[in-house]
């Protein structure tokens, strides 16, 4: 089954929602290069809309005040991260995914959000079985706007 197709991925309505109410985002990817993508997007949904960031890489550096971790696993406990943003190559984001899956209950995972040009429907089908939304090829600076 194709997700894009059968229009499981991208929905405008989980968009809305993740990006209008105020929470933690994991982002996958995030280092303290502030040239790299992952960095700007990440400043932006903190500071216009409200989001607390976590970076996750595997330098598991701090970014923007946060305590960054080198994978989802690393996250304490008790840690609630409903959005986890993929800043990784499409052909490394699926063992993200397979990470989110193991690690939905332990951190209220709801969200898998694919960066633009990040494309895994496989990765997309294992989330949607799991239970998770998910939001692929395109980015939040980009949505936004479109709300």
């Amino acid at each position: 089954m194709n997700p894009v197709a059968s229009g499981n991925v991208s929905d405008p309505d989980v968009i809305r929602r993740v990006l209008t109410t105020p929470g933690t985002w994991a982002v996958v990817g995030l280092s303290a290069d502030v040239h790299r993508t992952a960095h700007g997007v990440a400043r932006w949904m903190k500071e216009a809309l409200g989001h607390r960031i976590i970076p996750v890489h595997p330098r598991a550096e701090a970014v923007e005040g946060e305590q960054g971790y080198a994978a989802l696993t690393q996250i304490p406990d008790g840690t609630v991260v409903p959005v986890v943003d993929c800043f990784v190559n499409s052909h490394r984001v699926g063992a993200v995914v397979d990470e989110a899956i193991a690690n939905k209950d332990r951190l209220g995972i709801e969200t898998l959000w694919l960066q633009l040009g990040v494309v895994d429907q496989d990765a997309a089908a294992r989330a949607i079985r799991a239970g998770l939304d998910v939001v692929m090829d395109t980015c939040p600076m980009i949505e936004y706007p479109k709300l």
